[in-house]
């Protein structure tokens, strides 16, 4: 009996899918001494050139992790290569369309300590469009995952008609900004957030307090918070009741700290479609976005499930 139980549940997983729909960026790198200044001419002490974009990352990061993972969005002058990467590690790139604008792009500035600060120039990530979002989500069912960030135009109608076919949507509102009032967060399943974003929404920086005032707005809400090297907090509503879970952070000797909340978001959202427990969802996602800090980039660092894995038994 107990053989096939997990047999069904197996089948079921691998026939879950969730669609990524984000951004895709070509991620300049300053290694610098400090955070340019207002006025401030500031030689750099190296430059790199990454893939990036949150939308790139959490794909990557999701099937680096094991998931069924198509990306949404569209791919700019200069972005092949992007296009390139998604495919090569296993992200399925249909919904992925190219448009006549330039690749988004990012400049990136990180310090000794590993600490960074980012400039987005949106480019191809603002050209996705309505007819677009209708062909993507045709292809998805009721129970399937959607994952979205702030870095593309339209997320308002992709939750709309995500919500009416029934998926189980997922926002990580960064960056946040004025752009995300058009979204009814009550169509959420999951809102993301680290502690900035945290603050931002609620006007707290305590996670009791910042999970209380979600709560109290968006009843049905799962909710997620990332703290870096402070750790994790989640909420989770399960059959009528709420689940929570605080997970510590790996201490790890620290290079880049670019790209690690969306290795945190990909393996977790992995883990959450295999229907694993809170507490295990959280453990993988932290081993997981510790390993990515101790790697310089965003998509390069992200490490394997069974990297991350091996990282839980060290």
């Amino acid at each position: 009996m107990s053989r096939i139980i997990v047999q069904w549940v197996h089948r079921k997983n691998i026939n879950m899918k969730i669609l990524c729909f984000g951004s895709l960026n070509l991620d300049y790198v300053y290694g610098v001494d400090h955070f340019v200044m207002p006025a401030e001419t500031l030689a750099a002490s190296s430059l790199s050139i990454h893939p990036g974009g949150k939308g790139l990352n959490q794909s990557i990061a999701l099937a680096r992790a094991g998931a069924d993972v198509y990306h949404g969005g569209c791919c700019g002058q200069g972005g092949k290569a992007l296009r390139t990467l998604l495919e090569n590690n296993g992200v399925n790139v249909t919904y992925l369309k190219d448009v006549d604008a330039p690749q988004g792009s990012a400049v990136i500035q990180v310090t000794p300590d590993g600490e960074n600060c980012i400039l987005i120039a949106a480019g191809s990530n603002a050209c996705v469009s309505e007819g677009q979002i209708r062909e993507a989500l045709s292809a998805f069912e009721e129970g399937d995952y959607l994952l979205l960030q702030n870095e593309i135009n339209n997320n308002a109608l992709l939750v709309s008609k995500a919500h009416e076919k029934g998926m189980r949507i997922i926002l990580n509102p960064s960056p946040y900004n004025e752009k995300l009032n058009d979204v009814d967060f009550s169509k959420l399943s999951w809102l993301f957030v680290n502690e900035t974003e945290a603050k931002q929404i609620t006007g707290s920086d305590d996670p009791e307090t910042v999970w209380k005032i979600i709560h109290e707005r968006y009843p049905s809400l799962s909710f997620l918070l990332t703290l870096g090297e402070e750790g994790s907090h989640a909420w989770k509503q399960e059959n009528g009741t709420i689940i929570h879970h605080y997970e510590k952070a790996l201490h790890v000797s620290v290079i880049d700290t670019t790209g690690a909340g969306d290795t945190y978001t990909g393996f977790f959202v992995s883990s959450l479609m295999k229907e694993l427990p809170l507490d295990v969802c959280m453990k993988t996602a932290s081993a997981a976005a510790a390993l990515s800090v101790t790697r310089p980039g965003a998509a390069d660092s992200i490490p394997s499930l069974k990297e991350a894995e091996n990282a839980l038994h060290e």
